[in-house]
């Protein structure tokens, strides 16, 4: 982690939204999400909130040796966003505590306040990680049988 990687960081990631994000295309296999209005999944919000979180810290990691991964997410889903309305997530890097970050989160889209709320990430050395997920893998496919 760099010295610049502080409080108080700000940032905005726009995002446009394809029809491939809806609620209907989140879980094709699911048929009940399949008669739900076409609209900004709620699971794709989330991940557009993190991603705008990485953007905002990557610049202050030794990227792509260091990576964010997220453990905690508080947000609410306030209004419906259609296929084609641009989603701007704004981002604060409320604290650092060590590898701990928690940032606050607020997107609007063309017409509405569509979240808001926390979302803290934790920095990680990415091949330690890399190391633990592959031996948990093994450990997957020998219980599972595959």
């Amino acid at each position: 982690m760099k010295p610049s990687l502080r409080p108080g960081l700000e940032g905005t990631y726009r995002y446009r939204v394809p029809a491939s994000r809806t609620v209907p295309r989140i879980y094709p296999d699911a048929p009940d999400f399949q008669l739900m209005p076409e609209v900004l999944a709620t699971g794709y919000l989330v991940a557009l909130c993190e991603w705008a979180a990485v953007e905002l810290v990557k610049p202050h990691l030794d990227w792509p040796a260091e990576l964010t991964l997220g453990t905690r997410v508080d947000l609410s889903h306030l209004a419906a966003t259609p296929p084609g309305d641009t989603v701007a997530v704004s981002v604060r890097l409320d604290a650092v505590e060590g590898r701990r970050l928690v940032f606050a989160v607020r997107a609007v889209d063309g017409e509405d306040l569509v979240t808001e709320g926390t979302h803290e990430r934790h920095v990680i050395d990415a091949a330690r990680f890399g190391a633990k997920l592959a031996a948990k893998v093994s450990r997957t496919r020998e219980r599972v049988g595959a």
